[in-house]
């Protein structure tokens, strides 16, 4: 990516609305496919509430769309969708494409750069994992609590001189980023947080510090944590030791955080379930992998989300 790379953000909302408003802070041309909050973005603009420094743009120098047949076509489509939407993907990035066009998908869990590659083919696709404490206030206006750090990698294969152009492009716009030798490996060590604290906060309805402030519920993370370790081993993934007190300690300094499930339980939104829960346990099943304490968290997130019960 250069300076006049053309970047398509689709699903600008906190994650989107931060990376994307970061990389157009730092003079890149940034163009935002909206949904729900497009009018009141329209209307006010983009504001930045951020631990790394405050930004915000006017609606005048914010070029945003609420369809996206009226933007061009991106060196660039950044995919900060809710896994929930992802049966949109070739409604909403097909029309972005041309010949050479990347896409990185910032989405949780796994499963996501798969079905990117069945739909625009494997040369086009990266994953990138978002380490951030990050939560949307209202329409147009998005609070960056902690952290940021994202971690990429090329969805069929190692370091490329395309991912070491993007991470370069981000950590000149104030977002450390690194490559990643494996995509798998990065996906799997954001599930061993995200599984515990993404599906215990929407099931129990606790923050990060609620989850691990007594010696029963440290326990219980870490149970979970070693459940998704031990699946990602199982899967060829060999995660470091002492991984699970890291996170642990790591999420210690976050306060009183609460995830992006938590967040969608409580404003009625549909939750990632299968993204975050339920693909990583249909890998451990096909593995051979017990994960009982996952298959609990799985089973209620789903009942909470009105679905189903997931088959036995």
């Amino acid at each position: 990516m250069t300076q006049n790379s053309l970047i398509a953000v689709v699903g600008a909302g906190s994650v989107g609305g931060y990376y994307g408003g970061r990389l157009a802070e730092h003079g890149h041309d940034v163009h935002f496919l909206l949904r729900s909050d497009y009018q009141a973005v329209r209307r006010e603009g983009l504001q930045v509430r951020s631990c790394h420094g405050d930004f915000s743009f006017p609606p005048e120098k914010l070029r945003i769309y609420d369809d996206v047949r009226k933007m061009p076509k991106a060196d660039l489509v950044l995919v900060t969708l809710k896994a929930t939407s992802n049966d949109a993907y070739e409604s909403l990035i097909r029309p972005l494409l041309k010949e050479d066009s990347a896409i990185l998908t910032l989405q949780n869990g796994l499963g996501n750069e798969r079905r990117l590659a069945e739909l625009f083919g494997g040369r086009r696709v990266l994953g990138g994992m978002a380490f951030v404490c990050i939560n949307r206030l209202k329409p147009g206006v998005i609070h960056h609590i902690d952290h940021g750090t994202i971690r990429l990698g090329e969805f069929d294969g190692g370091p490329s001189p395309r991912a070491t152009r993007i991470a370069e492009m981000f950590n000149a716009s104030k977002v450390k980023c690194e490559v990643l030798p494996d995509l798998r490996y990065g996906r799997w060590l954001k599930l061993v947080w995200n599984i515990p604290f993404n599906g215990l906060g929407a099931v129990m309805d606790c923050t990060t510090d609620q989850l691990i402030a007594t010696e029963a519920g440290v326990r219980l993370v870490s149970e979970l944590m070693a459940e998704v370790i031990a699946t990602a081993r199982a899967a060829g993934v060999q995660l470091p030791d002492g991984l699970v007190e890291k996170q642990i300690e790591q999420t210690l300094s976050m306060g009183a955080y609460k995830s992006s499930m938590q967040v969608d339980r409580e404003t009625g939104r549909p939750m990632e379930i299968e993204a975050i829960l339920g693909e990583p346990l249909r890998v451990a099943r096909e593995a051979g992998v017990r994960t009982p304490r996952l298959e609990a968290v799985y089973a209620m997130a789903r009942v909470l989300n009105g679905d189903d019960p997931p088959a036995a």
